[in-house]
């Protein structure tokens, strides 16, 4: 069998009693993560750009709940609008080793079609969970060379989408390849737009949810997709990778669960920001360093860390500044956080703009052996006074070995919500509570009143 086809097999036959109770327990909490950073979205010029536009298109009521403007519409067009949401705030999970942000397009397409379907908790969560694996893998098979150029959340999120809605569907083994096949087709998403502060961002997540959903729906009615997406001659990999490794794809399905690796965020900003922004944090409290006394900070970073973050030199937008290696360190610096305040109201200050400019990224060889399996961070901080102190960090905050707690990812999802003014804080409580055993829903309804 080929690996597209084991791949769709799996996800086709996957079935809630056969999860671990450890993969259900982390499919609940990415889901509760998930949802925040949704809420999080509300009042965003790019997301209710998309949001009109999808209005326009669309219908005005549907089935399917748009969680940014508390409406609703078709699954399609209310996973797209939701997945643009949930990826804006920068807040949403990602898995290491696939350089990939399930949540931010596995969840808006599985919640949708499993509201518009009258579908139960768990079959939602199974969804997901079949979404996360299928498109971890896929993102490890594409390797480092496909993240220099494509937005992996962009490209393998299509294909995941179209398996968590296709699981939803009920789509057999062969109707989930064809699936695949035509998400894959449709599979896209650039850097280039970092280098202009463009939108494209949240483009890139609101058409990977749809197609996905609308892939999965074509699969259905018996529309046929390239039965050999991923490794065919003119598939993915020979279109979007030069190091593609066929083994990923399959590698212990059903018994290795990718979906227990993924890490949460805690700054709100990219990840490749976070093990040298733990890193400097550590450093700044034991050796007990105020903002004023850095004279220099070098972050050893990996490869994927400069090809993102290096054409950002001078960021003019709240989100462009979010991946500046610069403006993450200053704020962590002078705040301790880089959140979602100290960016909306300090990225652009003449003190961050000075720390901004002492920092640097140079490649660090066991940092880059190790990614993107594992994110080290490493800087080595050089004070007024002529100090040489050094920081290090083997798992950012958030990474499955210093996850975040129920606790931590509640508190987290209010903040998220208190920040974008997207619920209250007495109505955000109140959802969470109920989301938090969402595998007992017989019925998946909306998460929020209209």
């Amino acid at each position: 069998m080929q690996a597209s086809a084991e791949l769709a097999a799996f996800a086709a036959n996957l079935r809630f009693e056969q999860l671990p109770g450890a993969v259900v327990s982390k499919i609940e909490e990415l889901f509760v993560d998930w949802f925040a950073s949704a809420v999080a979205g509300h009042g965003s010029r790019p997301v209710n750009s998309i949001a009109r536009f999808a209005q326009l298109m669309g219908p005005a009521q549907g089935p399917a709940e748009v969680i940014v403007n508390r409406g609703s519409s078709s699954p399609y067009l209310a996973a797209m609008m939701n997945a643009a949401a949930s990826h804006i705030a920068e807040q949403d999970d990602v898995h290491n080793g696939s350089v990939f942000h399930p949540a931010t397009v596995v969840f808006p397409a599985a919640l949708a079609v499993a509201q518009s379907l009258g579908a139960s908790g768990q079959q939602l969560l199974t969804a997901a969970v079949a979404g996360y694996e299928v498109g971890i893998r896929v993102g490890e098979f594409l390797g480092r060379s496909h993240y220099k150029v494509f937005h992996t959340t962009g490209t393998v999120g299509t294909l995941a989408a179209a398996v968590a809605a296709g699981q939803l569907l009920g789509l057999n083994a062969q109707q989930m390849q064809h699936a695949l096949g035509s998400a894959g087709t449709q599979s896209a998403g650039l850097w280039e737009f970092l280098r202009t502060a463009a939108d494209s961002k949240q483009l890139h997540t609101a058409h990977a949810a749809g197609a996905g959903v609308m892939s999965a729906y074509l699969a259905k009615d018996g529309f046929t997709g390239a039965a050999d997406i991923l490794e065919g001659m003119q598939g993915m990999a020979a279109g979007m990778s030069q190091d593609t490794d066929p083994a990923r794809l399959v590698d212990r399905l059903g018994s290795r669960w990718a979906t227990l690796e993924t890490s949460f965020k805690y700054h709100a900003s990219c990840r490749h920001t976070h093990p040298a922004a733990d890193a400097l944090l550590q450093v700044m409290q034991q050796y007990q360093l105020q903002p004023s006394q850095l004279s220099r900070v070098v972050c050893h970073v990996h490869q994927g860390a400069i090809d993102v973050l290096g054409p950002v030199s001078n960021p003019q937008t709240v989100h462009q500044s979010k991946f500046s290696m610069g403006t993450v360190l200053a704020l962590v610096a002078q705040y301790g956080h880089a959140g979602l305040v100290e960016f909306e109201q300090h990225y652009c200050d003449p003190a961050t703009r000075q720390l901004c400019a002492q920092v640097e990224m140079v490649l660090d060889t066991e940092v880059d052996l190790a990614y993107p399996q594992r994110w080290i961070g490493k800087v080595t901080v050089y004070t007024v006074d002529g100090r040489i102190c050094s920081g290090r960090v083997d798992e950012p905050k958030g990474d499955p070995g210093n996850s975040l707690s129920r606790t931590e990812i509640t508190d987290k999802a209010l903040r998220l919500a208190a920040f974008s003014g997207g619920a209250q804080p007495a109505e955000m409580r109140q959802v969470l509570a109920k989301l938090w055993h969402i595998a007992q829903w017989p019925r998946v309804d909306k998460l929020l009143e209209q």
